[in-house]
């Protein structure tokens, strides 16, 4: 992968009250809403950061260099211990008006906000930077576990590889990092077992991208139950590095606020906490509608697999978070202040389409709307004009261009760094719009649904469009912040439709750099007891190997699916998208490619050309409408052995995974099956 070295041409679930106070009848009095909320008001801030212990970059100077007071440097090593823990606590639910007590697996460390224990913290680190994670698997073996919670049944011997099993085994994955796989690297092939504490080592390379990426637990066979519990975070890379004439910047160096324009950032983990309560027998229990009930009395949890199938989050009638806030409210903002959302999809089953929308005047609150009305709700009350959303960054790795969007759908496992400007003050609908089956996780078309609210305070008008309004401010953050040897240049470019050519740490992918080429194709087989989840033809088999790659080569891979649709993630080394094929052959990826296979127009590939991600939905259109998807990857620096999957977790837990190893030139191949 082209790096910068090379020249170029979670879940706030813990109640919203324990933030603020155990008052449990706030009245809002912000424009647009009229009614009281029933509840405690949520406001949604980043995540807490977990605290990073650095040591000082040079000894003690001794007395005369002492004498002279230099500070010390910051050392680009630092370590921190993250516990897995079973944690008690509390979660808000709107259609009942109360909290739900709930008994979650989650990440704890220093500086977690312990009213808010479900957090999975925010990490924040640079590039060159060393950083050693102590996991401290303190969760409690099978046997001191109630008959009711399986955890760790069947670890020692399960079954099968791919029937769920070891619930309280464990294991670390940075979703994205170009980092080492092998040894205490990014291994996702260890399992952390109760009682075991294991140091994880990630050298982070000088010229890593800096971006948006995130962590979560990766132990095949409770991937799945681990995350839906809430254990997935954000992992910001943070950057310095302006662009020079011979190598590309940090798209941070630009969207640092100045004198002139001011940069609000907020870091948004959308999840999908799958809590249930069960009775004696360990049936979960339901409402008359099939939503999930919990009585007073009840303790929620993620215990088993029962009910991750296509349709259990719809009909579950939880609720999707952002930073474990159930429709919260944004605050901090004003109309024309330049924003960017780092959004990250942590959930495992459900498809976010995200709109922003003003409310209309003297709205109801929704605050103790059940999820199914809040289809009715959005379309009854969110009816402004589109917010319009400028995408940057696709899966923390900047795009060409700031592309303009009326909306951004995101996939399991996709992270998208947008920038926006509230065109007047007023209240605005975060909303998850309805997506065509096929490019929906639960393969039926989805309701809407409302995530949140933002309050927008007076500020400036967006004159006279959005896209010029935008254009000034980066221009003006460009003026000020970029260096005098590339400032015009960065200039002109977001003059000249907004790109972003200066930031863009990998090289396109040519035609004569293509050494080889591998083919993959998801599958399900449904008439097999259990189904039987398959990449080629094959389900995850310990210890085999699939496919052998090699270190230096570029491949081109072709990707499909043949039943159902899914998100396909490679570890280590992230692709570049060179086109997508409908099932009549056209390439719905260019900047302006309608992709309208089957009568209804899907947003999700337009404008994806050329641009460089770590997971990708491969769209299976139904009645044989299978698309094509052609993306190219480089593999460099690293060795060793790690693996690609359906990023519906459930799925990878049941065998949709493949081991792969990256290998010197020459490698012996025996046992390795065929990669077409």
């Amino acid at each position: 992968m082209t790096r910068f070295s090379r020249a170029q041409p979670r879940m706030r679930l813990a109640a919203p009250a324990l933030l603020l106070s155990t008052c449990c009848c706030a009245v809002l009095a912000w424009p647009g809403i009229v009614a009281a909320q029933t509840g405690p008001s949520r406001v949604v801030a980043d995540p807490p950061r977990l605290q990073l212990i650095r040591k000082a970059a040079r000894p003690s100077a001794g007395p005369q260099l002492e004498a002279l007071a230099l500070p010390a440097a910051t050392s680009h090593e630092a370590s921190l211990d993250l516990n897995v823990v079973y944690t008690d606590g509390q979660i808000w639910n709107p259609a009942t008006q109360r909290f739900d007590k709930v008994k979650l697996r989650s990440y704890q460390g220093k500086q977690v906000d312990p009213q808010a224990p479900f957090v999975s913290p925010l990490l924040e680190v640079k590039p060159g930077d060393t950083i050693r994670i102590r996991l401290n698997n303190q969760l409690p073996p099978f046997n001191n576990m109630p008959v009711s919670d399986p955890g760790d049944a069947n670890c020692a011997a399960p079954p099968s590889a791919n029937t769920p099993h070891c619930f309280n085994g464990t294991n670390l994955h940075t979703h994205g990092l170009w980092v080492n796989p092998a040894g205490n690297g990014d291994n996702v092939l260890l399992s952390i077992n109760p009682g075991i504490s294991f140091e994880y080592e990630y050298n982070i390379p000088s010229d890593h991208p800096a971006g948006t990426f995130w962590y979560h637990t990766h132990r095949h066979g409770s991937t799945a139950l681990q995350v839906a519990s809430g254990m997935a975070g954000a992992l910001i890379i943070r950057g310095d590095r302006p662009p020079t004439t011979t190598a590309p910047g940090d798209l941070d160096t630009l969207l640092t606020s100045s004198t002139s324009e001011s940069v609000k950032e907020r870091v948004l983990v959308l999840q999908q906490i799958q809590y249930a309560c069960r009775d004696a027998n360990g049936v979960i229990k339901r409402n008359a509608d099939k939503t999930y009930k919990c009585d007073p009395t009840d303790v929620g949890g993620v215990k088993n697999y029962d009910d991750f199938t296509p349709t259990s989050w719809a009909t579950s009638g939880r609720y999707t978070s952002i930073n474990g806030q159930v429709l919260p409210w944004f605050d901090d903002a004003r109309a024309g202040r330049l924003e960017r959302w780092r959004l990250i999809h942590g959930g495992i089953r459900d498809t976010v389409h995200l709109q922003l929308r003003k409310l209309k005047p003297f709205a109801p609150s929704p605050q103790a709307l059940k999820a199914a009305d809040q289809s009715a709700f959005v379309a009854e009350n969110c009816t402004g004009d589109p917010v319009p959303l400028f995408a940057v960054a696709a899966d923390g790795l900047t795009t060409a261009a700031a592309t303009a969007t009326p909306s951004t759908v995101l996939q399991p496992g996709y992270r998208w760094d947008l920038l926006l400007n509230f065109p007047e003050a007023g209240t605005y609908c975060v909303m998850d719009l309805s997506v065509q089956s096929s490019a929906s996780v639960s393969q039926l078309p989805t309701s809407r649904q409302l995530l949140g609210l933002v309050r927008v305070g007076a500020g400036t008008a967006v004159v006279p469009s959005p896209s010029a309004y935008l254009t000034n401010q980066l221009v003006a953050l460009a003026t000020t912040n970029m260096p005098a040897a590339t400032r015009d240049l960065v200039v002109a470019d977001l003059r000249n439709g907004l790109k972003l050519n200066r930031f863009v740490p990998h090289a396109t992918v040519t035609n004569d750099e293509v050494t080889g080429s591998q083919f993959l194709a998801f599958n399900i087989v449904v008439g097999a007891s259990p189904p039987l989840f398959q990449v080629n033809g094959r389900s995850f088999e310990p210890g085999r190997v699939d496919r052998i790659l090699t270190i230096g080569n570029v491949d081109e891979w072709v990707l499909r699916s043949d039943l159902a649709s899914h998100p396909f993630h490679i570890h280590v080394n992230p692709f570049q998208i060179v086109r997508i094929l409908d099932p009549n052959g056209k390439d719905v990826s260019g900047p302006d490619a309608v992709d309208d296979w089957g009568g209804t127009v899907d947003p999700q590939y337009r404008g994806l050309k050329g641009t460089w991600k770590d997971t990708l939905w491969v769209k299976n259109g139904g009645k044989g409408g299978r698309y094509t998807l052609f993306v190219r990857t480089r593999y460099e620096r690293y060795i060793g052995d790690f693996v690609l999957h359906c990023h519906i977790l459930d799925h990878e837990d049941q065998g949709m995974m493949q081991h792969i190893r990256i290998a010197l030139p020459g490698a012996d191949n025996q046992g390795v099956g065929h990669s077409h």
